[in-house]
C-alpha cells in the first residue's frame, strides 16, 4: 500500500518513512503542501498523512482541496496544534483521525492500520454519484446503473475503486499496476480486463484517454 507523507521535519520526516517502510509501506514524502497536492494528483495513495503548519499550501487546505475534487481516500493530521479549534477545523477539513505531536511511532503504526482497516471515509459517504445514472455503493462494493446492479469480479471492483478514487483525473497504466495488480503485469492484460468492464456497462462510465490512461469523469 502507498502512504503520501507531508511533513516539513526533517527528522521526523525520515523516522517516519523508515518506520513505515519497514512495515512494508510504499512511502512518498513531501515538506511542501503544494508539492504533495500536485502528488495526489498524479499518484494513487491509500492514505494520507499531513503535517498542518508547512510551507505552502498547509495540512488542512490541502485536505479540503482534496476532497472538493472527489478524493476519498483516509487521511491523518499529525500536528503539535491541540487546540479544540484546530481539532474541529481537522475533523471538518475530512479526516479520520488526529495524532498530538510528540508521538511514539508504534502509535502511528495503530492509526494507520486502523484507519485502513475501518476504512473510515466509508461512514462519511457512502453512495457516490458517478455520471450517466450510476451509483456506487462504497460500502457494500456494488455499482448500479438506474438502480440495477451490475455483477462485477473481485478485479474488476478494484479497477472501479481505483478510478472512482481518482475521478476527473487519468489513471494510468503505471497506476492500475501499482494498485491493482501490485506486481508487474503485461499492460496489454489491463486494458483487456478494463474492456471487459466497458462490455458490462449499458451506458458510458470510463473513458479511454490515448495515450495517457483511463478516467471517470465528475
Amino acid at each position: 500500500m502507498r502512504i503520501l507523507l507531508l511533513e516539513d521535519e526533517y527528522t521526523l520526516r525520515l523516522s517516519i518513512v523508515e518506520f513505515l517502510e519497514d512495515l512494508g509501506f510504499s512511502v512518498d514524502d513531501y515538506e511542501s503542501g503544494d508539492d504533495a497536492l500536485d502528488a495526489l494528483f498524479q499518484k494513487s495513495y491509500d492514505l494520507v498523512l499531513l503535517d498542518v503548519k508547512v510551507p505552502g499550501m498547509n495540512g488542512f487546505e490541502l485536505l479540503q482541496t482534496a476532497r472538493e475534487y472527489g478524493k476519498e481516500l483516509p487521511a491523518i493530521f499529525i500536528t503539535s496544534l491541540t487546540d479544540v479549534e484546530a481539532l474541529t477545523k481537522g475533523y471538518k477539513s475530512g479526516c479520520c483521525d488526529y495524532i498530538k505531536k510528540p508521538f511514539e511511532l508504534v502509535e502511528l503504526q495503530f492509526r494507520v492500520e486502523q484507519a485502513l482497516r475501518s476504512e473510515c471515509l466509508k461512514t462519511s459517504k457512502k453512495m457516490i454519484q458517478l455520471p450517466n445514472n450510476y451509483t456506487y455503493d462504497t460500502q457494500n462494493f456494488v455499482l448500479r446503473h438506474n438502480k440495477e446492479v451490475i455483477s462485477l469480479t473481485k478485479k474488476e471492483k478494484r479497477i472501479l475503486e481505483l478510478l472512482i478514487q481518482n475521478r476527473g483525473n487519468v489513471v494510468t497504466i503505471e497506476q492500475f499496476q501499482e494498485s491493482v495488480w501490485d506486481h508487474a503485469v503485461d499492460p496489454a492484460n489491463i486494458r483487456v480486463q478494463i474492456n471487459k468492464l466497458h462490455k458490462k456497462l449499458s451506458a458510458k462510465l470510463i473513458t479511454n484517454v490515448r495515450g495517457l490512461g483511463y478516467r471517470i469523469d465528475l
